[in-house]
């Protein structure tokens, strides 16, 4: 709240002898010509004098005219000691108020005999000028040098900490205070109240309000607007009580502070006869009244009314339609945000950068990029294009259109960047999917010493479970223990999720266990985890542990139980499940819990039941639903089935690759060499290529990656070596090689030397040779291991004795001592 001030209609000083002026000087003095000329015929009426010249300047004060300013104080230089203190003072005022604090600066410096006026109109001129930390410093050199200290000069100061929020020289300030009796000065307290507001410390503002004697209705109302804005809505409408007792009336930034409480409690009823009495008073016209009022409203969810009060307002505010317009963008009216622009633009009310980062979000809500630049063009017409706040805007709205360039070439050309617009380019590459590109850009913002957020880590640890890195994600774990966001609930949800897509599910837990709270999507995280690595009876135990703490279950959570029982083969449950989100909970299942149910049966090999769940859906079901199908029809080698489940997803996605390959697996493991040469011409002929399978382990935070056969490594003759020594090893504990997943027409012993040269085992050969010993080798994968991969690695975990960890396409396999923890159901 702009708190009220007795000083805010001050002046500076003025003899009767000078009054005689005013009439002369509002004139207007049109340029610097005509200015000296009026001051010559006053000199040579009057006998112009020091008094008079700052009465001149009160008026070119008032005028913001600085050219005007500049030939007074021309006229003064050229007659030459015809002002004293007093007027020099009004100079450095001068100035500051029309922006020009260089000359400001050059009449301090210019005057030899200072006093506190002349330090404090200089300190308030940076403060307008939004030059904080300046002011602040020549407040530090001004007690330094022994000058005296008054009300004027606590009041400023204290208002630049306010902006500084320094809360720790302001109780330094607030001693000085006190020791040289300024506590009970209800200018300085009402400073004090507004300075620990500000700052969270509302019981040290009570007791600088109880500490002052005389209160006046400044003072009440600010240490209402201090309760109000520290969210102590109660208290505020009990002190509010008080204030009428002592037979004082409310004035508007009363009301507005009212209201304020109002809106914290989201009561509208409460805000609704405050309104009514407000209208009764005939203030609801009023600016900061009306503001208070569709704040009030917003929060209680009532655009439509906010919408209301702002049409009762007076529309030549750029604060009231910037309001309006982020509220609106806010609530999701993107279209009705951009409507209010055009009337603001039509009006002729000048935008500002508030205004346009909230008609950028309405921009980046909608995804049009077509807007989004008309807008940018607009703030590079308006010189708001070095703005912060625009800027920001504007890179959001290009990383949510997928201009990742554009938004490059955004955040390049800003001068004074914030955490904000570091963040905004992190999220948009994780968001992308570029996970590489955001962990180099966090890396690059902590080289620039920029201060982390919540925001950062929990998207560099969506990056990191993108990538499965875990040794990155531990290093930013550690990095946020330093913070304070280690316990925070978005950073521990992406910590969960990080370390569960990590392959480390037993962090992911101990995170959780951490956590000071959890909501539905930490509870969602570590369900999920753990149905991604086929645990799924711990799964179904977190979720019921989940309803008896009385947190009701969203379509997220239901997509994570069923995956769980799809990953453990638990059909009964899965299906009992489902039937319990329409009747126990009220959740309409969409699409991707059909998909479940088919993977579910599928995976089964219900595949005739699947095909039947399919029909009898009450939706035309989707790419994902047929997709699901087809996969388990490739696992137990259905080819009815299978082909059906392939027409539809063609019908659905003509080109999509993924199809034909399923199909001509199905066909090869069939011997039907014909058909499989069939559809490779056709992919040929269409030009689709398919996906290679790809594994990747990471070594030292650096990640290699292989495809089958790939040779090209700088290790590879001792990655061979391996390979023949781990094939020794397993022919020995008596693993047989099943020829039958090599789907080409070629020789058995052919097929045999393919198989060692599949993508995970090439993987997990280098694992062998860098990693220290017993250590888990992790490893990823694109595709689903191959039958004779997933024996084979069993194989290795046990002769060798070492945990082997693989993520494929669809879950986590833990090998270890012969067993992996998907129970050979995957």
């Amino acid at each position: 709240m702009k708190r009220l001030t007795r000083m805010k209609n001050w002046r500076w000083p003025c003899t009767s002898s000078t009054r005689t002026l005013c009439g002369m000087t509002s004139l207007a003095i049109r340029s610097e010509e005509t200015n000296c000329k009026i001051a010559r015929e006053i000199v040579g009426a009057n006998g112009l004098d020091s008094f008079a010249y700052t009465q001149l300047l009160q008026d070119i004060v008032e005028q913001h005219s600085l050219m005007e300013g500049k030939a007074i104080h021309g006229h003064v230089m050229k007659r030459g000691g015809c002002v004293d203190l007093f007027a020099w003072n009004t100079f450095i005022n001068m100035y500051c108020k029309c922006g020009s604090l260089a000359d400001a600066h050059r009449v301090f410096d210019e005057i030899t005999m200072r006093n506190t006026v002349s330090w404090v109109a200089l300190i308030q001129g940076h403060l307008q000028n939004e030059n904080f930390m300046e002011a602040w410093l020549l407040f530090v050199k001004l007690t330094r040098q022994g000058y005296e200290l008054n009300a004027f000069a606590f009041t400023t100061v204290l208002k630049v900490l306010v902006n500084l929020e320094f809360v720790e020289a302001g109780s330094c300030i607030h001693g000085l205070i006190i020791r040289l009796a300024f506590d009970d000065h209800t200018f300085v307290g009402s400073a004090l109240i507004e300075l620990y507001s500000e700052c969270g410390c509302i019981q040290e503002a009570r007791k600088v309000f109880d500490g002052i004697v005389e209160k006046d209705l400044v003072l009440w109302t600010g240490m209402i607007d201090a309760y109000a804005q520290n969210a102590c809505s109660e208290q505020a409408f009990g002190l509010f009580c008080q204030m009428r007792n002592v037979g004082l009336k409310p004035n508007p930034f009363t009301f507005s502070a009212l209201i304020k409480a109002c809106a914290c409690l989201e009561d509208e009823g409460l805000g609704r006869s405050i309104h009514g009495f407000v209208i009764k008073k005939k203030l609801d016209s009023d600016f900061f009244v009306g503001s208070a009022l569709l704040d009030m409203y917003a929060a209680c969810g009532e655009l439509r009314d906010a919408r209301l009060v702002f049409e009762m307002l007076p529309h030549s505010s750029v604060v009231i339609w910037s309001y309006m317009i982020a509220r609106s963008a806010q609530f999701s009216e993107s279209k009705e945000a951009l409507m209010l622009f055009q009337r603001m633009q039509q009006a002729l009310v000048p935008a500002n950068q508030f205004t346009y980062s909230s008609v950028l979000q309405a921009c980046s809500s909608m995804a049009s990029l077509a807007l989004g630049k008309q807008v940018h063009c607009h703030i590079q017409k308006t010189g708001y294009d070095s703005s912060i706040f625009a800027s920001n805007a504007l890179m959001d709205v290009y990383v949510k259109c997928g201009e990742m360039e554009d938004a490059l070439r955004v955040f390049g050309n800003l001068h004074h960047k914030n955490d904000v617009s570091w963040n905004t380019i992190i999220v948009g590459y994780a968001q992308l999917g570029h996970s590489e590109g955001a962990l180099k850009f966090f890396h690059k913002m902590l080289g620039f010493c920029v201060q982390v957020t919540d925001v950062t880590l929990s998207s560099t640890l969506c990056a990191c479970a993108s990538l499965a890195a875990l040794e990155i994600g531990i290093q930013i774990h550690s990095l946020a223990v330093k913070t304070v966001y280690d316990r925070d609930v978005v950073v521990g949800n992406a910590l969960i999720d990080m370390y569960a897509k990590c392959g480390n599910i037993k962090d992911a837990h101990k995170v959780f266990d951490l956590m000071n709270e959890h909501d539905i999507i930490s509870w969602n995280a570590l369900i999920t985890g753990y149905s991604l690595h086929g645990l799924g009876l711990d799964a179904l135990k977190l979720f019921d542990t989940m309803l008896a703490d009385d947190l009701q279950p969203n379509s997220v959570t239901f997509v994570g139980v069923l995956s769980a029982c799809s990953n453990a083969g638990l059909v009964k449950h899965g299906l009992s499940y489902f039937q319990s989100m329409a009747k126990e909970h009220l959740i309409v299942p969409g699409m991707e819990h059909y998909t479940c149910i088919v993977m579910l049966l599928g995976r089964s090999g219900c595949l005739r039941e699947a095909m039947e769940f399919i029909r009898d859906m009450p939706m035309k079901p989707d790419v994902m639903v047929w997709r699901a199908m087809l996969g388990a029809c490739v696992i137990y080698n259905n080819l009815e089935f299978g082909k059906v489940s392939a027409q539809h997803v063609l019908e659905l996605e003509p080109l999509d690759h993924s199809t034909y390959v399923l199909v001509s697996n199905m066909c090869a493991a069939a011997g039907r060499w014909k058909d499989v040469a069939g559809i490779r011409k056709f992919m040929r002929e269409k030009g689709l290529k398919k996906e290679p399978g790809l594994s990747w382990i990471e070594i030292q935070g650096r990640v290699h990656s292989f495809a089958m056969g790939d040779l090209s490594h700088p290790q590879i003759m001792e990655i061979k070596e391996t390979l023949e020594w781990l094939k020794e090893k397993l022919h020995r504990a008596g693993y047989v090689p099943d020829r039958n997943v090599i789907l080409h027409d070629v020789g058995e012993d052919q097929k045999e030397q393919l198989l060692w040269l599949h993508s995970e085992r090439l993987a997990i050969a280098l694992g062998f040779i860098n990693l220290p010993t017993g250590s888990p080798i992790r490893i990823i994968k694109n595709l689903r291991v191959c039958s004779d991969c997933h024996a084979a690695i069993k194989y290795i975990s046990k002769v060798v004795d070492r945990e082997i960890i693989v993520r494929d396409m669809n879950r986590f396999h833990h090998f270890k001592n012969g067993i992996c923890s998907c129970g050979d159901y995957w």
